[in-house]
């Protein structure tokens, strides 16, 4: 009894320490007693707020052009354009990707170890309200196949205010898992949400559409709230975070007695099931399997789990998105010699609003880039041309980069990666890269596996690049080339002539692109590879178009034609039955192809997801 006592007194001792880094001990204990007292003031009267989203602040992705309102998420702010209407219309907001799909492509990254198993964010949006509220309710009113969002976040900052707080502070309002409606009918999505110490006008909802059967859309978010504080019922212990990463001697001395105790002492009173006489390499596998937050706080229990837990063999991959809202600078240096190993790194979505500056990352950087491979960095808008020229000089062997979203970059700053000689995958995705530095990058990157140039809109004349790609890429497996503008038959031609080994191709909304040239006839013939082709809202598709691709691609897997007004009924049964890997067919608003049909190919052919959208 008496060796329990103490390993107990010797736990709280250690939690009182922790607790008093944080400074608020004193006003917890005050707000504890206040409760305990029944000191507790009568809840003030108020009218509670009702106001719709004022501002999109941030975005990962969109479906829709950044030259036009159609499918972006910019139709979030305001009054509902569609609901409570169900459909697909061109007034709300749609990200860009949907189901699986994406994911099965030879173009996608490979999954981050590690990754917490209740994080489940893909794309995510930031709505900015008028008045700061204690929020009472969140309303989305989803109006096409809803289901996708998995967590609803405030924000202690007002981001119309003239002095930030110095510290920002993002607070879980609900988390959920992915789900998918019954049905792809409009509705109004309002989960219980948990009461929070600040007002707030910022909201961020994170979304993941990975069961979801075709694009969610969403059309308002109403934020409802009072202007006075409600009286928190309990007060929340504080608990270790990412930022607690350091300790010192002498309190890692102090929890050595849990783990590590000499041999000279009692065997008899180990304990801990003599965890510290098992193998080295099996007590790291152990470790292995823990987030990154759960190895930080194990590193702060005793001598033995600290050198198990800051061995930089844990850390030859790192993902941090799922923890971008409590990464700061201070988390990076903390960090850095555990990483001097570190291969893949992921900080997406990291160290907006100052968490995480230029200079912080950069240090990061220099001191544990020297073997990256992978990077991924989308939607990182603390990133300066400082940062990829550090990029370049410190990560000679890196094959994957990925600045998707990073719109906030000047556009001389992607000259930079000019010096990533051994670049494998480069995605650009709504960025300012220009013409003059992508014709730079891809003469001196020429081992590019993996492109993606969608919504790149600095760039002037697309067919000079697909005249560059096919000169100098020739081992291109993947191109995006979503909603380009200005690529012409020649360009196209050009390009399917020289990088033959293509599997993808994204020519999704290019509409100058015209069928009738023979174009894409003459790339059904040319990539024989290919698994994945999206012609979307092309309406000069025609039948000849789909009896080559049925001739010449019998390895299809993915075809998007929506919105082609020339694609018989006949061409397209004739596609299905030679292409037997075919998994994702879109002919959404085709006018030969109806509903009726699109029911009847799909009882044919079950292994292949048709979709065929509608408007009420």
């Amino acid at each position: 009894m008496f060796p329990m006592l103490t390993l107990l007194s010797m736990f709280y001792y250690i939690c009182l320490r922790r607790r008093s880094r944080s400074g608020t001990r004193s006003e917890a204990l005050g707000s504890r007693r206040a409760v305990e007292l029944g000191q507790r003031s009568a809840l003030p009267v108020t009218v509670e707020v009702e106001q719709y989203g004022k501002e999109v602040l941030d975005f990962s992705s969109h479906y829709g052009s950044e030259n036009s309102m159609s499918y972006t998420m910019w139709n979030l702010a305001g009054v509902p354009n569609v609901y409570p209407s169900s459909g697909d219309f061109t007034q709300t907001a749609v990200f860009r990707t949907y189901g699986g799909w994406w994911a099965q492509c030879v173009s996608s990254a490979l999954p981050f170890r590690r990754t917490p198993p209740n994080f489940h964010g893909q794309d995510y949006l930031e709505l900015a309200f008028e008045e700061p509220v204690y929020p009472t309710a969140v309303e989305v009113l989803e109006t096409y196949h809803p289901g996708a969002i998995v967590k609803i976040l405030a924000c202690s900052l007002n981001p119309f205010s003239q002095n930030p707080p110095a510290d920002v502070r993002w607070e879980v309002l609900w988390a959920g898992k992915p789900n998918k409606a019954v049905t792809p009918q409009a509705r109004q999505f309002s989960p219980s949400i948990r009461q929070i110490s600040f007002a707030t006008n910022l909201l961020r909802l994170e979304v993941n559409c990975s069961l979801l059967e075709y694009y969610t859309e969403l059309d308002a978010v109403i934020l409802r709230g009072v202007r006075e504080r409600p009286i928190l019922a309990l007060y929340k212990i504080p608990v270790i975070d990412i930022n607690d990463l350091s300790d010192s001697e002498e309190e890692i001395s102090d929890a050595g007695g849990l783990c590590c105790r000499s041999a000279g002492e009692n065997r008899q009173n180990l304990g801990n099931g003599f965890f510290d006489r098992l193998p080295y390499e099996l007590i790291q596998l152990i470790v292995s399997h823990l987030p990154v937050p759960d190895m930080c706080r194990l590193a702060q229990s005793c001598k033995l789990f600290h050198k198990h837990c800051c061995d930089p063999l844990q850390y030859i991959q790192l993902s941090l998105q799922p923890y971008w809202a409590r990464l700061t600078d201070a988390s990076l240096c903390h960090l850095q010699s555990r990483c001097t190993l570190l291969q893949r790194l992921n900080m997406s979505w990291t160290g907006n609003r100052g968490a995480v500056t230029a200079t912080g990352f950069c240090s990061f950087m220099k001191a544990c880039g020297v073997s990256l491979v992978c990077l991924e960095l989308s939607c990182c808008h603390f990133l300066t041309e400082a940062c990829l020229e550090v990029i370049a000089q410190t990560c000679p062997c890196l094959q994957e980069l990925n600045l998707a979203s990073c719109d906030r970059l000047q556009p001389q700053a992607f000259n930079h990666i000019t010096k990533l000689a051994n670049l494998r995958r480069l995605v650009l995705y709504r960025t300012k890269v220009e013409q003059s530095a992508l014709l730079s990058i891809l003469t001196f990157c020429p081992e590019l596996r993996h492109l993606n140039l969608g919504s790149c809109v600095m760039i002037e004349d697309y067919d000079v690049v697909a005249s560059m790609l096919s000169a100098r890429c020739r081992s291109l497996r993947s191109l995006d080339l979503w909603r380009c503008r200005n690529l012409s038959e020649r360009g196209l031609a050009e390009l399917v002539s020289g990088c033959r080994l293509l599997e993808e191709l994204d020519l999704g909304w290019c509409s100058t692109i015209q069928s009738s040239t023979g174009c894409f006839q003459h790339l059904a013939r040319s990539l024989p590879r290919l698994r994945k082709l999206f012609l979307t809202a092309n309406r000069t598709v025609c039948d000849s178009d789909l009896e080559e691709l049925a001739a010449n691609c019998c390895a299809l897997e993915h075809l998007d034609i929506l919105g082609t007004r020339m694609v018989s009924s006949a061409s397209l049964r004739k596609l299905l039955q030679c292409c037997p890997r075919l998994k994702l067919l879109d002919v959404s608003f085709c006018s030969q192809i109806d509903s009726r049909f699109a029911q009847e190919l799909s009882g044919l052919f079950p292994n292949v997801s048709i979709k065929k959208s509608f408007t009420q």
